[in-house]
């Protein structure tokens, strides 16, 4: 008690001289590790080590204190630091010089004790912004960036970087817009701890568990018209959409005089005329025409009807010019 009690106020001349005299870079110490990051309720152990004789050389601090030595290398170390702020400080006194000292750059880290991600709106609809929450909480210093993926796609970053150095609770919030290619996606966001090259390699991580949206969207058909022939064989009208929640469907057609809800209908004869399906849920309704024709005409079919047509005006126009010429003649 009274060694630690007489390097506090050994300590304090120590500053108030260094103030004075400004030679605190000249200090003749060298810290191994010059500087240190340290969990909390871990141990620490740091070297103070001079080349030079001296007369009085020690380590002051919260905890750890060593007594003054009169030795080229003394050790501040703690097997449990429980202390947030911390400024250890190796000090020296040699040939009557004024007393000089340098301090530890210390760096006290605790890793959040939970990382949870949440939404306010768990039902979302197509196009319409929603948020959700990461909270971050109890972790010290308040550096570190908070990442949002969707997969494993990196899609947004939130960094903090505060002076705190005791723990903190934090959240932060991300927005998008929700579109029907989103439902089942996964979300998940993630604490790094900002700690520098001194800290943990690589840097402390926390990652909450996924969280999987679910998007409602009302049924729309990319096409809403399509053509069928029935000399395709089996007719096959098929009005399946994507919808949630999934679409009822219903049909209609002057051919037909019962009513059908299946999403695909086939028939091996169908009569010719236009056929409309609904589908519909609670969001809206997209409706799908099928027009069934004949015979296909084709491009073929086109081109020898044409060729035969031409062949019957040059016959014709021949036996013109033969019985205009034979008239002639009998004149």
């Amino acid at each position: 008690m009274l060694n630690s009690l007489f390097g506090l106020v050994y300590l304090s001349a120590v500053s108030l001289l260094v103030s004075l005299t400004g030679i605190q870079a000249q200090c003749p110490v060298k810290l191994n590790p010059p500087r240190v990051v340290v969990e909390y309720g871990s141990s620490v152990s740091v070297d103070c080590i001079t080349n030079i004789t001296n007369d009085l050389m020690g380590w002051e601090a919260n905890v750890g204190n060593k007594s003054m030595v009169t030795d080229k290398l003394i050790t501040w170390s703690v097997s449990n630091l429980r202390q947030w702020d911390i400024r250890p400080q190796c000090y020296i006194n040699y040939n009557r010089m004024p007393p000089c000292s340098t301090f530890l750059p210390v760096t006290v880290y605790k890793t959040p004790d939970s990382v949870s991600i949440s939404t306010v709106e768990p039902l979302m609809k197509e196009y319409y912004q929603y948020e959700f929450h990461c909270d971050i909480v109890n972790v010290a210093p308040k550096k570190f960036t908070v990442k949002w993926f969707k997969g494993e796609t990196n899609v947004d970053n939130e960094t903090f970087n505060y002076t705190t150095k005791t723990p903190v609770n934090e959240t932060s919030k991300f927005q998008f817009t929700a579109y029907r290619d989103d439902d089942g996606a996964q979300y998940r966001c993630e604490a790094e701890l900002e700690l520098g090259a001194d800290g943990p390699q690589p840097p402390p991580i926390v990652t909450s568990k996924t969280y999987q949206i679910t998007v409602r969207y009302r049924p729309k058909h990319e096409v809403t018209i399509e053509l069928i022939s029935t000399n395709d064989g089996d007719i096959t009208l098929n009005c399946t959409v994507a919808a949630n929640p999934p679409a009822t469907y219903s049909w209609y057609s002057e051919h037909w005089t019962t009513s059908k809800n299946s999403s695909v209908l086939t028939f091996s004869t169908l009569t010719p005329g236009n056929y409309t399906c609904t589908a519909t849920n609670l969001l809206g309704q997209s409706t799908k025409m099928f027009i069934i024709t004949g015979e296909r005409t084709t491009f073929w079919t086109i081109l020898i009807c044409g060729l035969v047509a031409l062949a019957l005006l040059f016959a014709l126009y021949a036996i013109y010019k033969r019985c205009n010429f034979t008239q002639n003649s009998v004149i």
